[in-house]
């Protein structure tokens, strides 16, 4: 089956309002959900759907052969706009800390600037670690945004948001790291080998 040239690209690009659209749901929601409860659901279901089709444009892409220099550039920065939207909201709403926040978003921003500023010379693909790491933010993210602090408690939830958080910033930490490495190694390949 044949599906159009476009589509994986398509699904990233749609990632961008759906961000916007969630974080302006999650806000309305308010702390926990508490004002608006019905938005808080939709905010997380919105959430969930839109960072699960971070999967379906790549697995598409690989697929029918339609992996493209436009994807490798804007499927990452399409994430980080979904899952910023998720923790700077998060944060406003006092659920999160905003010191953990900044660190990932300056991580977080500071490669995609740096990917935007090489671009001409080459697309930097997201990695393996970038990949998990990316993996388990959705994981922190879908848990933290679910209004369940009813049904489970608030101290049962807090323990479980934390864990998922701190393993999401150390992820993101090492998944840097990493990227600086390969970074380093591939501009001293190509100096070594004229390119």
């Amino acid at each position: 089956m044949a599906i159009p040239r476009q589509l994986p690209n398509a699904i990233t690009v749609a990632r961008i309002p759906l961000a916007v659209v969630f974080f302006v749901l999650l806000l309305l929601g308010g702390t926990y959900g508490a004002s608006q409860p019905v938005l808080r659901w939709v905010a997380a279901g919105l959430f969930i759907l839109a960072i699960s089709t971070d999967w379906v444009d790549g697995y598409l892409a690989r697929k029918y052969d339609l992996v493209s220099d436009f994807g490798k550039l804007w499927d990452p920065i399409a994430d980080k706009l979904l899952t910023g939207a998720g923790f700077i909201g998060l944060a406003i709403l006092g659920e999160v800390w905003w010191w953990l926040v900044l660190i990932i978003l300056i991580r977080e921003w500071g490669i995609t600037i740096h990917r935007f500023t090489i671009v001409k010379e080459h697309v930097v693909a997201a990695a393996w670690m970038g990949k998990i790491k990316t993996t388990v933010q959705g994981i922190a993210l879908s848990w933290a945004l679910l209004p369940l602090q009813a049904w489970i408690g608030l101290p049962a939830w807090t323990i479980m948001t934390t864990v998922l958080m701190v393993a999401a910033l150390i992820l993101t930490i090492l998944s840097g790291i990493d990227y600086v490495v390969a970074q380093v190694r591939g501009s001293r390949t190509d100096r070594e080998t004229g390119v």
